[in-house]
């Protein structure tokens, strides 16, 4: 048996960082024994799955996003925090092993078409590599072959401009759609043609919308080019992926049904990330979302909360009170995917088999908005990594949307386009009132709170939608990037509304009161089963992060003492300080980051 290579890159494209094992284990199959046979293709190909740029079974990507209050402001956004030094995500050991396989899969002794199923999945995950990339770094290199420990060239190779990265991206992604199987896989846990489309009309509307509101490219002729393929690409699998959004059991269940069943809702899930209790593969949805130590403490901002319609389809800040209104009032006759995307109203929790009210936790959130989307209601999940819900990673849902918006963008999306994309979603939320046809009026607090620069009602209100039907699934910072809206990172973190202090408050109505604020010295006697929550401006002589808008009232606000910094050079990511110094050619740095 031949004597062959193993090179490992040390997260960086230099020659330094590349070395050569040159033995080899007794039990190592030949090249002959994996590129020969289906069966190899299929065990190398399944290796792409554990990829590290993959996002799994995660259900908290979004913990840095506009929309959520979290226990730290990210060190990204804190002005003089984040450097060159302290970035990360330069790592090109998996794009060999992608490569590898491309550059080998060309055994006669495999059918010819079976050997393009297999590449076209490769390449699938090639473009998702450099996807991910692309939206970090902006430019990156272009490497299509596995880089031998000699190649000095291709090791200190200098960055590709955008247009050629994301056209080799877009070339890939069609190779994967023509070349995978048309079948549908039952477990929704592979990557199917399907899977390959909706990915292609991801990455198509990113790259269409960053060109178009990213005028400092100077692309933004080419930003129709790849709306008009999201369009004919979400188009194709509307019209022939047979999936639909999942209605079962009605609008009071039928979203959160999708985030918490343990199978894939196949009628409307992709691709999903399924849990094995079998084999110990589990998630850690509940652990992270409700642990007062464990994840980020992560709860919505009431800014965000006011986007949810009122149930008959007008928004809800048309109603001069919202400002002041309680908790327990604001959150009454709203799109119905608000009482399955926070704690509210009659939300029950088990606990040794029993149902019990469970109203917003104040040890876990600084907002009062706490989030349920992806946590099963039993405790008992909440000490570890023991989630067995499936996480879904592609949903029809996604692509309705990605339509709509690039219609759009377009200008062309029809009234019945409307009914079909956005109408559906908010059908499915128990919404009544403009599901038929596209508004005709601008909504005042989205043009004000989120999107200043856009006048158009349609596009507003498809923004609107996104946020709401996607929240928590790792999508709103891609597409805060992509509408050039990095300032809404900016906004201060909002809660409720507090009347008075030292007042206990009853949030879900149960008779049974559950929070109070005060400030200096807390209040005695205490109500039993009240949490108190000291709103004082400094504590000791400590600055205190939980405060009241007005002093003694008003919103809650959290960490407004420390300042969230959003520049222009925050749209990438600086290239980690210690691979520009392997290789120079990779200079320059992104603006701002120098």
């Amino acid at each position: 048996m031949k004597k062959h290579y193993i090179l490992i890159l040390l997260g960086c494209l230099s020659f330094a960082a590349c070395k050569k094992l040159d033995q080899e284990p007794q039990a190592t199959p030949t090249k002959k024994a994996v590129f020969g046979t289906e069966n190899g293709l299929k065990l190398y190909t399944n290796s792409f799955y554990n990829m590290g740029f993959l996002p799994k079974n995660s259900t908290s990507q979004d913990a840095m996003s506009d929309y959520l209050a979290v226990k730290s402001v990210p060190d990204f956004i804190r002005d003089g925090a984040f450097s060159p030094t302290n970035s990360s995500g330069w790592d090109w050991s998996d794009l060999r092993n992608i490569n590898y396989f491309i550059q080998n899969c060309v055994d006669p002794d495999v059918p010819a078409a079976t050997r393009r199923a297999y590449l076209g999945l490769a390449r699938y995950f090639r473009a998702y590599f450099y996807m991910d990339k692309v939206k970090r770094f902006g430019d990156v290199p272009w490497i299509n072959k596995p880089i031998d420990y000699d190649d000095a060239a291709t090791l200190n190779a200098g960055r590709d401009n955008r247009t050629l990265v994301m056209d080799s991206v877009l070339a890939d992604l069609d190779y994967a759609c023509a070349n995978l199987p048309a079948g549908n896989d039952a477990s929704r846990t592979t990557v199917t043609k399907w899977v390959a489309y909706a990915f292609k009309s991801r990455v198509c509307l990113f790259e269409g919308t960053f060109r178009k509101y990213h005028t400092e490219l100077n692309l933004t002729g080419t930003a129709d080019k790849w709306l008009n393929e999201t369009v004919s690409t979400s188009d194709l699998i509307m019209k022939n992926g047979g999936y639909k959004i999942n209605t079962t059991g009605g609008a009071g269940v039928s979203y959160r049904q999708v985030f918490t069943s343990n199978a894939p809702v196949t009628d409307e899930v992709l691709q999903s990330a399924v849990a094995d209790i079998n084999l110990a593969v589990l998630n850690e949805a509940n652990w992270w979302w409700t642990s007062g130590t464990y994840g980020a403490k992560a709860s919505f901002t009431r800014t965000f909360i006011n986007t949810y319609l009122k149930i008959d389809g007008t928004p809800f800040t048309n109603d001069p009170a919202y400002k002041t209104m309680l908790f327990k009032d604001e959150v009454k006759n709203r799109d119905l995917r608000l009482k399955q995307t926070i704690r509210m109203g009659d939300y029950k929790r088990i606990t040794n088999g029993v149902q019990v009210p469970a109203p917003p936790v104040f040890s876990y959130t600084f907002t009062g908005y706490q989030p349920i989307k992806w946590t099963l209601d039993d405790t008992y999940y909440d000490n570890g990594a023991l989630n067995t819900n499936a996480v879904s990673l592609f949903r029809y849902a996604e692509v309705l949307l990605n339509y709509a918006e690039a219609k759009a963008e377009l200008g062309t999306l029809t009234d019945a386009e409307w009914a079909a994309t956005i109408g559906v979603l908010r059908s499915r939320a128990g919404i009544t009132g403009g599901l038929a046809t596209k508004p005709t009026v601008a909504d005042p607090y989205l043009m004000t709170n989120y999107f200043p620069g856009i006048t158009d009602p349609t596009i507003l209100e498809i923004r609107r939608e996104r946020g709401i039907e996607l929240s928590l699934e790792g999508l709103r910072f891609a597409d805060l990037l992509r509408w050039k809206r990095g300032p809404l990172m900016e906004q201060e973190w909002n809660g409720f509304y507090v009347p008075a202090l030292n007042t206990p408050m009853d949030l879900n109505e149960d008779g049974i009161l559950d929070v109070a604020f005060y400030q200096g010295t807390r209040p005695t006697p205490a109500v039993a089963g009240v949490t108190y929550v000291d709103v004082s401006a400094k504590i000791g002589s400590a600055t205190n992060s939980q405060l009241l808008r007005n002093g003694t009232s008003g919103e809650l606000l959290w960490m407004n003492e420390i300042p969230r910094k959003w520049a222009d050079k925050n749209y990438y990511y600086p290239i980690p300080l210690a691979d520009i110094q392997r290789n120079p050619n990779l200079k320059p740095q992104n603006p701002g980051w120098n």
